[in-house]
């Protein structure tokens, strides 16, 4: 949950108040703000504590989404490291090719200037770079690259081979994400392939809305619950001071986040 949504403002309870309300609404009792980490500075701890404590019918984590913006990750990783014992879970995610801001809207244009595969592989080494600077509890929308459809023409689980099987040493997390239905793709993120490997490998799952609005958060759940459901999936992961744990997802329905 991004309650900045794309642009700073402080942590208060104008901003948050909204969140805890919505989550009540939808039976959604445990989840995580996550805001983005160039938006770090309107991250105030002290307040998070105090709204926290005046929500706890709910259990409610902080966390940030650490991404590869080459403008801002190095200050953003500075303050994770500085703050890693205060936050409960860190997001891991990729959203630039250089400079290029792939995943935003007008940006489709970029993935007809060169050949997919050759995208996909610099996504992919993008990946690699992430999990290997480390500092993620797992990683968001996996396959981010795939946001305006575009695929390369054979072995899209190729590209993510590797980033799962280093995932799985560095005992990290994997988002299954309800966006992509909101977006060009149409289908969550990551494939059907990816998690069903992704579960081969013992690689542990979160749930996400990647809600930017408070009116987002459990978006298409009930659509989500028939994924996990024929994938066999019947736990999630839970973050606590950056500690896992597993717990059985309710049904019917989904009430974690």
């Amino acid at each position: 949950m991004h309650p900045q949504g794309h642009r700073p403002q402080p942590y208060d309870r104008a901003l948050l108040d909204p969140w805890a309300k919505a989550a009540r609404e939808r039976g959604i009792r445990d989840f995580v703000l996550t805001d983005h980490d160039r938006y770090h500075e309107g991250v105030d701890f002290e307040v998070f504590r105090r709204w926290r404590e005046e929500n706890g019918d709910l259990a409610i984590r902080l966390g940030i989404e650490l991404d590869n913006d080459p403008r801002s990750s190095e200050a953003g990783l500075g303050w994770v490291q500085r703050n890693w014992e205060k936050l409960d879970f860190v997001l891991g995610s990729v959203h630039f090719l250089g400079d290029w801001p792939f995943d935003r809207a007008g940006e489709d244009a970029g993935f007809t200037r060169r050949p997919i595969e050759e995208i996909y592989r610099e996504y992919a080494e993008a990946l690699r770079r992430l999990v290997q600077r480390g500092w993620i509890d797992c990683l968001a929308h996996l396959d981010l690259i795939k946001i305006f459809g575009f695929r390369p023409k054979a072995g899209f689980l190729d590209y993510f081979e590797e980033i799962l099987v280093l995932a799985r040493e560095k005992d990290l997390a994997l988002e299954i994400s309800t966006a992509g239905w909101r977006k060009p793709v149409g289908e969550a993120y990551p494939d059907e392939a990816i998690i069903r490997r992704a579960k081969e490998l013992g690689i542990p799952f979160t749930l996400a809305s990647d809600a930017h609005s408070a009116f987002q958060i459990g978006e298409e759940y009930e659509r989500l619950s028939g994924l996990l459901e024929r994938l066999d999936i019947r736990e999630v992961a839970l973050f606590e001071g950056h500690r896992r744990t597993l717990v059985p997802l309710a049904a019917p329905g989904l009430r974690a986040s």
